[in-house]
């Protein structure tokens, strides 16, 4: 299969020429060790750095888009001065990890810096704050944010497609050269600090999806994890997106990735089900990712704020004087508050349609409630946002001019920059705090609100309250933001139903006191429990979890460009190599060979089912040989396989995974003497899944009935396989079956008929025939073939055999297995069983194989 072009120009768009990007100074603790495991010969091992470090101090690094610094330049003597952002949540994530844990910060300015002060405001930042900047070209960092970010993948992860050019932006391949390009320049920041044995690395939000994959690339085994900030979208929308498999397959090559809310997680689950074919499961508690032999967990837990920030806020004396004018401004009157950015996502205009509505349904409002609405600056100057603004403002104008008057404006538009202290006088006086997004991420304003009313000393005494007077909240929030799962007492809305959002206000400020201060201690209790320290420390040491198990591996890499990913499999499992079966099969008399069919001497994906000439030459070659005994051991029909590999005189079938065998083309088949009267229930079961599965079908075989559902929709295939699954085995409990559920199929099918005793029942014979085997060769690619494997490496503890025989359990394809060995594809099967029917006895007639060259795109 040919690479995407997405990647296909992966290395030019990330070469050095278009990211000329200085380096970090050398005076940075560039701290890099080999991780204790020798090369496995078969990929790339971590590599080996030039220096190495004697610091033990534990060490995480924080990689996001941002680097949490405000910065100023004196206009006067072109120096620039920074400052620690307070506010910002990878600030605050620190009081999750121990006092003793160095954290390393690696992000962009929000200022450009020149490329002549890049070397010096580096040195300065890392000196002063531990920080590593990245410094992008203007054009990259214009295409990378501006282009790719905001108009491209955060449109799209609030559900808005580009229909239309008026409607968001399409698909521009030169912006996501530019997100790939910006990602590989954090990657060569990331590498220049990190030691990769000791340090974990921390990724936020959509910016860098594609960075996990430049740094597992560049170590195996680094310890990496990701959290998206933002909501992740349904495969139906997210599969629009044309580089989707690249960004899914660079967050799978995290440790750990975290979503905010189930929904987001259970989409990304079923986008990489759906696009990638992966199956997760849910391993005593927590969800995970069978990778290539790597598992990758999800992590689901909302984000929470700084109790100590937002309570020192509280107590400034410019706090309480605000909340005394806001008092005063507003005596005798309910406030409802509002505080939002100015985009399209966060209903503003909805929910001042709604106030409009309570107004004009409920006229004893009218004088007595008031909407102050804070608008934050927008992040973004397109015509969205313009066209928003302006549906704000008439909208306001509409309301007030309608319903106020005199001495009352029922709305109030606060669209200027609001302090801290601003924001948090009004979030204690309103009595309901609504957050309406029809698509958010996280949102924390019900966060704050709800530490803003539980109050202070000094705020109490601002309000005129009791030091223990009870407190109360009342929130409306929309049930499409991240933090609506975790507030079970909130009113939850759907946005855009502006009656049910109008009802939800009136309940808010209507409802009694008492239920007021119930809803607002359930709320208190978690809000102050899940800070975002508890959020930072969870993550970490799930994190800690999701790495603990990677030096018990080997790893290696493959795949080009941003298809890269880690194999990761047990130590001893390794490529089968032909000369070195060869050299067991010359000094072995009396060989045991077992192959599986569709797979393993065909593709899985071949539409013709038939052997090629090739194949049948070499299976009768091996046949032929008078010290082998050969099988083909399939689930196939007993019809296919007599008729395919006819020319195979000698050659053994089992067909239907062994409920029928037989030893050559001249003798009879024989089968297992079971009663297959219970086919007679389970027919019509199936036929009704499959009448009720579009895409399903049903599989009668002479001695098992097979549901297959691959071509069905994958999560409804899925899940009727589930119910179907157990519906059989309730109706079959006192039958001599076995219901089992397979890849994308569900099979019913006699007891004991497995492909593990044909290899028994053979191995068995040869020995009852004085010719007990000293080699046992064992192919297949599928889970069926486990049962050959487990059953072959028994053997060599059998007393009834005089010598241990040498045996080759070989896997098709590179995944966990019980087999010790693998072979990369049916190509390279049938070149080994060539290289040894080339060193048969006697010697076979071949015919030159032609084979064609291919270069899978997953393999360097």
């Amino acid at each position: 299969m040919m690479a995407s072009r997405s990647c296909g120009n992966f290395f030019d768009l990330a070469s050095e020429e278009l990211l000329n990007v200085p380096q970090t100074p050398r005076s940075l603790p560039r701290v890099m060790t080999l991780p204790g495991i020798l090369p496995d010969g078969n990929g790339n091992s971590d590599a080996e750095s030039d220096t190495t470090s004697s610091v033990c101090r534990e060490r995480k690094i924080i990689v996001a888009n941002m680097l949490p610094l405000h910065a100023q330049k004196d206009n006067g003597t072109g120096n620039w001065s920074f400052s620690l952002d307070e506010d910002s949540i990878l600030l605050q994530l620190k009081d999750g990890f121990t006092h003793d844990t160095e954290v390393v910060y690696v992000g962009s300015l929000k200022v450009d810096i020149e490329a002549k002060e890049q070397e010096e405001v580096a040195q300065k930042l890392l000196d002063d704050f531990n920080c590593v900047p990245t410094f992008l070209p203007q054009d990259i960092q214009k295409k990378f944010y501006h282009g790719f970010c905001k108009q491209q993948l955060w449109p799209l992860f609030h559900y808005m497609l580009p229909m239309c050019p008026d409607h968001g932006d399409r698909f521009d391949r030169q912006l996501w050269q530019a997100y790939v390009s910006a990602n590989k320049s954090f990657a060569d920041k990331v590498m220049e600090v990190v030691n990769p044995e000791d340090d974990f690395i921390w990724i936020h939000d959509y910016h860098l999806m594609v960075l996990p994959t430049f740094l597992r690339k560049r170590y195996n085994r680094i310890k990496l994890g990701f959290f998206l900030h933002s909501p992740f979208p349904s495969s139906e929308i997210y599969r629009t997106l044309p580089v989707r498999d690249e960004i899914l397959k660079g967050l799978l090559n995290s440790d750990l990735i975290g979503f905010h809310t189930f929904d987001y997680a259970r989409h990304f689950l079923s986008c990489c089900g759906r696009m990638l074919g992966l199956d997760y499961e849910s391993k005593r508690g927590h969800i995970g990712l069978d990778y290539f032999g790597r598992t990758v967990y999800i992590k689901i837990l909302p984000v929470g704020i700084h109790m100590g920030r937002l309570e020192s806020v509280l107590n400034l004396p410019s706090t309480c004087n605000k909340v005394k004018e806001i008092r005063e401004q507003f005596k005798d009157k309910k406030l409802i508050l509002g505080v939002d950015d100015m985009d399209i996502f966060k209903g503003i205009s909805l929910k001042l349609l709604a106030f409009e509505q309570l107004l004009q349904q409920h006229r004893e409002f009218q004088g007595k409630l008031v909407l102050i609405q804070i608008v934050n600056p927008a992040r973004s100057s397109g015509k969205d946002v313009q066209e928003a603004k302006k549906e704000t403002y008439s909208t306001v104008k509409r309301i007030n001019e309608v319903f106020g008057y005199p001495g009352y404006t029922p709305v109030i538009l606060i669209d200027r920059h609001s302090s801290r202290s601003e924001k948090s006088a009004y979030y204690a006086m309103a009595e309901c705090c609504i957050v309406n997004a029809v698509r958010d991420g996280m949102n924390l304003v019900p966060y704050k609100y709800l530490v803003c009313r539980q109050g202070s000393s000094s705020m109490d005494e601002a309000m005129g309250m009791k030091k223990d007077s009870p407190r109360t909240s009342m929130l409306v929030v929309s049930e499409f933001v991240g933090c609506s799962p975790s507030l079970s007492g909130a009113i939850r809305v759907n946005p855009w139903d502006i009656d049910a959002v109008a009802e939800a206000m009136n309940m808010a400020v209507t409802i009694p006191d008492a239920e007021k201060q119930l809803r607002h201690q359930k709320h208190y209790r978690y809000v102050s429990t899940h800070d975002i320290a508890y959020w930072a420390r969870s993550f970490m040491q799930d994190l800690q979890r999701a790495c603990k198990d990677h030096y018990d591996k080997r790893c290696w890499g493959i795949g080009l460009g941003l298809s890269f990913r880690v194999i990761s499999l047990s130590p001893s499992f390794r490529k089968l190599s032909v000369d070195h079966i060869v050299s067991a099969y010359k000094r072995t008399s009396r060989r045991a060979i077992f192959l599986d069919y569709d797979g393993t001497v065909v593709p899985q994906s071949s539409m013709i089912s038939s052997p090629t000439p090739d194949v049948v030459t070499v299976l009768d070659a091996l046949c032929n040989d008078p010290n082998n005994t050969v099988f083909i051991v399939s689930g196939r029909s007993r019809a296919s396989l007599s008729d395919w590999l006819a020319p195979c005189e000698k050659l053994g079938l089992a067909a239907e995974h062994g409920y029928f065998i037989r030893s050559s083309t001249t003798s009879d088949w024989e089968a297992l003497t079971t009663d297959l009267d219970w086919k007679k229930i389970v027919e019509p079961i199936m036929k009704l899944y499959t009448e009720a599965t579009d895409g399903s079908y049903m599989e009668i075989k002479e001695s098992a009935l097979v549901w297959h559902h691959q071509d069905a929709d994958s999560d409804f295939g899925s899940c009727q396989a589930k119910e179907l699954l157990v519906h059989l085995e309730n109706v079959l409990a006192n039958e001599p079956v076995v219901v089992r559920r397979g890849q994308h199929i569900v099979e019913v099918k006699p007891q004991g008929v497995t492909k593990g005793l044909v290899a028994e029942k053979v191995i068995s014979m040869m020995v009852n025939d004085g010719k007990a085997p000293n080699f046992v060769m064992c192919i297949g690619d599928d889970r069926s073939d486990e049962d050959m494997f487990e059953s072959i490496l028994s053997t060599v503890s059998n007393p009834t055999l005089p010598v241990a025989p040498e045996i080759f359990a070989c896997t098709v394809g590179q995944k966990p297995s019980k087999a010790k060995y693998y072979l990369d594809d049916t190509t390279d099967v049938v070149k080994l069983l060539r290289g040894l029917a080339n060193s048969s006895n006697p010697k076979p007639r071949l015919r030159s194989a032609r084979f064609q060259v291919e270069f899978d795109n997953g393999f360097l």
